[in-house]
């Protein structure tokens, strides 16, 4: 039979457990993030405690089978092991936060803006209108309860599914604009 040292067994576990739910939390973000819902500045808390636990169980298992320290001491070497990890953990996860995009506009975030029409929209019915929106122009087809010519100006009063409903402006109300 083995003879495995108590203090290289916890090193053990927790190397392992802590990496296993290091790489489930991080493929899995998402569905936990919701569960734990903890940050320091802007980075969730889960990661952090789980690459504490791993990289003190690596600074532990290092300690004893390196160093050739056991007790307090290999703990405290786990402990640095462990305070390192958390500390690369913190910077790695501020970094790809940092580097998320916003959240793309919603169709009902059009709601207010002015639209071109480029197909003309008969009372009722649909035709198509072009939006500028985050830098780009948007096609969407568009109702409205009365007749707009192509080449008018509209104005996005709904949405109706994936389309959008809109109203004719004035032709003052532009010019003053």
């Amino acid at each position: 039979m083995i003879d495995i040292p108590v203090e290289d067994f916890v090193f053990v576990v927790c190397a392992l457990i802590g990496g296993a739910l290091l790489l489930v939390t991080v493929l899995l973000d998402d569905i936990l993030g919701a569960v734990f819902d903890f940050d320091i500045g802007g980075v969730s808390l889960m990661p952090l405690v789980l690459s504490f636990v791993a990289m003190f169980g690596v600074g532990g298992l290092f300690a004893t089978q390196v160093l050739d320290v056991h007790g307090g001491q290999a703990a405290i070497v786990g402990t640095a092991f462990g305070l390192v990890g958390m500390g690369i953990a913190y910077g790695l996860f501020s970094i790809l936060r940092r580097a998320q995009s916003e959240e793309p506009f919603s169709i009902g975030d059009l709601v207010g803006d002015t639209a071109f029409v480029s197909v003309g929209i008969p009372a009722g019915r649909y035709g198509s209108v072009l939006v500028k929106k985050e830098g780009q122009t948007h096609e969407y087809s568009a109702t409205a309860s009365t007749e707009i010519a192509v080449g008018s100006s509209a104005r996005v009063i709904g949405v109706a599914g994936n389309g959008l409903i809109v109203e004719p402006i004035a032709e003052e109300m532009i010019d003053r604009a």
